[in-house]
């Protein structure tokens, strides 16, 4: 499992953020082998349902694709690197119109960061 502890973010500040509340950075593991997948900024309270492409801090390559085309049918899947999982596929919030990955319940978990710049 990767060492996790010591990233370091810079919260993203602006209408969502505003609309939905306080926000945290989260860690997400895939729950059959506890590997780590992405480092992401949830905003206000509830369950995670949808991980927003703009919202993932880490992994870089990951973070990246909000800066890529987008298309729900040909885009990847948010899968393990370690045993080949999927934790989350591709959407368009139409709500939003913000492409996001749409999770699956069960397949992964969270830990949440204490400390993150704001």
């Amino acid at each position: 499992m990767q060492n996790t502890q010591n990233f370091s973010f810079k919260l993203k500040n602006d209408s969502y953020t505003k609309r939905r509340g306080a926000p945290s950075i989260l860690q997400i593991y895939c729950a059959p082998c506890n590997e780590y997948i992405i480092s992401y900024q949830k905003d206000g309270p509830g369950p995670l349902l949808r991980c927003y492409l703009d919202r993932i801090h880490h992994p870089e390559e990951l973070a990246a694709r909000q800066h890529e085309p987008f298309n729900k049918k040909t885009s990847p899947k948010l899968t393990c690197t370690k045993c080949n999982t999927t934790i989350g596929s591709p959407i368009i919030y139409e709500k939003e119109n913000r492409p996001a990955y749409h999770m699956r319940p069960g397949f992964f978990t969270i830990k949440k960061l204490k400390k993150y710049i704001f």
